[in-house]
């Protein structure tokens, strides 16, 4: 398997935009296509290999080497520091990592006047960060699943969360806040893989980053 790419990829939606994206550049797998629960599919032909992970471990998969590259989003990355190489914004998946809090508060409230905070969130490193950078004391609940549900029942009056149209938030009486980061989806590599598969992988990267630049220009 020395000579094979391996891609990791996250289950769902990202994986399918993933292929489709792969495949302008020839990258294939035909096994996918079956509606199958395995979790590894192999072009034989062309010497590919995709693993089916859980996004929040692509990284691991990449960084140790179980996989070549990657494809996560970039608020994964931000959460988790590992040492990868990120040569590609492959632009889709768009949302914005964001704090938000219920409406009622926010109309007697200043964020500038913050200094002790507690804050539900699936990002604990993330807000960290943010709230130190801005000299916010901060008690952070790490939460797993809906994390709106938190302030309607008093866990906590404030999140950190993703959001695309916002549309959640909205139908459980919060607003945003602040923007932490632009979230996208992003290509990742493992570092001795770039060194070992060079050619290969360079030829991967170049034809992404060209046919990322036709579609943003098409679309702008």
């Amino acid at each position: 398997m020395s000579d094979t790419i391996t891609f990791a990829l996250p289950k769902g939606r990202i994986m399918k935009d993933s292929m489709e994206l792969f495949a302008r550049i020839g990258i294939t797998c035909p096994e996918m296509s079956d509606d199958s629960r395995k979790l590894v599919f192999e072009n034989r032909e062309d010497r590919l290999r995709f693993m089916a992970v859980r996004a929040t471990d692509v990284p691991t998969y990449v960084e140790y080497g179980c996989a070549d590259i990657g494809v996560v989003g970039k608020d994964t990355l931000l959460e988790q520091g590992k040492d990868l190489y990120e040569p590609l914004d492959l632009k889709f998946g768009y949302c914005r990592l964001v704090v938000a809090e219920p409406k009622e508060l926010q109309r007697m409230d200043d964020p500038a006047n913050w200094s002790n905070i507690r804050v539900a969130t699936k990002y604990p490193n993330i807000t960290e960060r943010y709230f130190a950078a801005r000299g916010v004391q901060v008690e952070l609940i790490k939460l797993y699943g809906s994390i709106e549900l938190a302030p309607l029942v008093g866990l906590a009056e404030r999140i950190v969360d993703l959001v695309s149209t916002g549309a959640t938030l909205r139908e459980n009486g919060m607003v945003e806040v602040d923007t932490i980061a632009d979230i996208t989806t992003r290509l990742i590599v493992n570092r001795a893989s770039l060194k070992t598969k060079h050619q290969r992988i360079r030829k991967i990267i170049e034809g992404l980053e060209q046919v990322v630049g036709e579609t943003v220009r098409i679309s702008g």
